[in-house]
């Protein structure tokens, strides 16, 4: 038996479930299948936070509002933070950006990814998207003018439009042989939270270290402003180090490694390790099928960036395909599909170049190097417009916005 539909978004994430509520209301037939559970998990506030979390701009919270999703987002637990503290632990260079600079009243919010999921199932759990859980992709075969998609426990799905939504490590864009280019960065990120003597002061800390940038992330508890989220990017040898400490060894190297900006480190919770790989897919479509989110992109950690661009790639890949369904185009046809692939690609890949020099250049450690670096921190710092302009693309709201991103 095989089920069929006009549209399958393969992988349920934020970026998939995002893109599946964008299209909600455009008449297709929509499927939305993801190898988990699709349950909406009773929220805790008093439960420890999730150790993957999201810096999501204003961009991505225009998007989330028009999708419905905010609400749940702001009922469970959001941390908004309007100021951002950059320094090098090797030099004396610092900048300081703040959301007043360009009378923004934050610069984001710091969410746990769980939370953001969590909200947009809600809403998909009141919509007419089909979902369909516990779904692994086994193979993904052209049949006719259709992708014939078979799934681990034999069920098979049929639609002339697929929506890789499914990952860093898609099995889409893998069996449809996609081709990428990719590196390794040779790095690896710890994350987790981590509670302080100082309160945060809703400010998003970041030091470069020897080894690589280590931030602290505002989250907010019970009214209390004395929880981080952290990303220790680090060498794989010294990442392997830091995991087999035990917790007062670790908060002990942490609080080093932060210089003690917010007191001590007072207790951490449980730790998990992420080796960091760039990952760019040469196409993002092809007759038939588009990726989003990280199965086209995968970027450094460095701006919390990562999940911005999915959303974008969400909102605008809806607004194509909206568009083309007003117009009665054939929606599978890659002239239709390019359009999003010319949107965000040039985006992505600018996104993308600018944190990977941004990366280098603080890993170099050359003299005339560091010098430069040093040099460019306290230059831009005394330049109040060029710090706005990076204010306002932290925002995300400059550029080809799709329509759920406007004002």
């Amino acid at each position: 038996m095989e089920m069929r539909a006009d549209l399958l978004i393969v992988g349920a994430g934020m970026v998939g479930s995002a893109l599946a509520l964008a299209l909600r209301h455009s008449g297709l037939q929509i499927l939305l299948l993801d190898g988990g559970p699709l349950t909406v998990k009773p929220f805790d506030a008093q439960a420890p936070f999730e150790p993957r979390v999201s810096a999501l701009s204003a961009a991505s919270q225009r998007i989330l509002e028009r999708l419905g999703a905010w609400e749940g987002i702001a009922q469970r637990r959001a941390t908004p933070y309007s100021d951002m503290h950059v320094w090098d632990g090797s030099g004396t260079g610092q900048i300081h950006f703040s959301a007043a600079s360009v009378h923004a009243q934050v610069l984001g919010h710091i969410v746990e990814n769980r939370v953001v999921q969590d909200s947009l199932l809600e809403r998909l759990h009141d919509s007419d998207v089909g979902l369909l859980a516990n779904a692994r992709l086994e193979q993904l075969r052209r049949s006719g003018d259709d992708w014939l998609l078979t799934l681990a426990d034999g069920r098979r799905l049929r639609a002339p439009l697929v929506v890789a939504a499914d990952g860093a490590h898609s099995a889409v864009r893998r069996l449809a042989g996609c081709d990428t280019r990719e590196w390794d960065y040779l790095h690896h990120a710890i994350v987790t939270s981590v509670r302080c003597s100082a309160g945060h002061q809703a400010t998003a800390w970041q030091r470069f270290t020897d080894e690589g940038p280590l931030a602290f992330l505002p989250l907010t508890r019970d009214g209390q402003q004395d929880w981080c989220s952290i990303v220790w990017s680090t060498t794989p040898e010294q990442a392997e180090r830091l995991m087999a400490l035990d917790d007062a060894a670790f908060v002990q190297a942490l609080e080093r490694a932060f210089e003690g900006r917010l007191g001590s480190v007072l207790q951490a919770d449980p730790r998990v390790c992420v080796p960091l790989r760039q990952r760019h897919a040469k196409r993002y479509v092809e007759h038939g099928l588009a990726l989003v989110g990280d199965a086209a992109h995968t970027i450094h950690p460095l701006a919390g960036q990562g999940v911005n661009l999915g959303f974008l790639d969400a909102a605008v890949l809806a607004d194509v395909l909206g568009k083309a369904c007003e117009r009665g185009e054939r929606l599978a046809d890659v002239k239709v599909l390019s359009r999003y692939e010319r949107r965000r690609m040039p985006h992505n890949l600018a996104l993308m170049a600018a944190m990977e020099g941004f990366e280098r250049l603080f890993q170099a450690n050359p003299l005339p190097l560091r010098w430069l670096r040093n040099s460019g921190l306290k230059l831009v710092q005394q330049m109040p417009e060029a710090k706005a302009m990076f204010v306002r693309q932290a925002l995300g709201l400059s550029g080809d916005l799709p329509e759920l991103a406007r004002a």
